[in-house]
């Protein structure tokens, strides 16, 4: 039996190119959200990434944390799922958990400093996932 070579090639053309177009529309819908929950959700997991391979980089962060932030890293773009991603609202859960742990595992060991540079959104997303509050106003104390 002989393989048709061109007609495979041709459909895997095809479907990466509907992957693409797919994943830049997703993008430029995701850019036009307005402020609030749902822009926040959808920063959060590329946020994270960005923040560990800024961090990976840097000489301010110890070994086992530079660890921690490659799993992560790893965890995120692995075809490997615990949950498929096709499950919607679920599926993306145990790369959001994963990340989440695995952040928090790290930055008790790198400074805060270095951590709100590295982080590309609003603080207060860093903030809400390190510690689940916002941090208090720095500035004067009143008596």
């Amino acid at each position: 039996m002989d393989i048709d070579w061109t007609a495979w090639l041709t459909g895997l053309a095809i479907a990466a190119a509907a992957w693409i177009l797919l994943c830049t529309v997703m993008v430029l819908l995701a850019r036009r959200l307005p402020p609030g929950l749902l822009r926040d959700i959808a920063e959060f997991l590329p946020a994270c990434v960005t923040t560990a391979r800024r961090l990976r980089r840097s000489p301010a962060v110890p070994r086992r944390a530079k660890l921690a932030l490659l799993v992560a890293v790893i965890w995120v773009v692995s075809p490997i799922d615990l949950l498929p991603e096709f499950l919607p609202v679920i599926g993306p859960l145990d790369d959001v958990v994963a990340v989440v742990l695995l952040l928090r595992y790290a930055a008790r060991s790198i400074p805060r400093e270095d951590l709100v540079a590295a982080w590309p959104a609003e603080t207060r997303l860093l903030d809400r996932l390190l510690d689940g509050r916002p941090r208090a106003p720095r500035g004067p104390s009143s008596p």
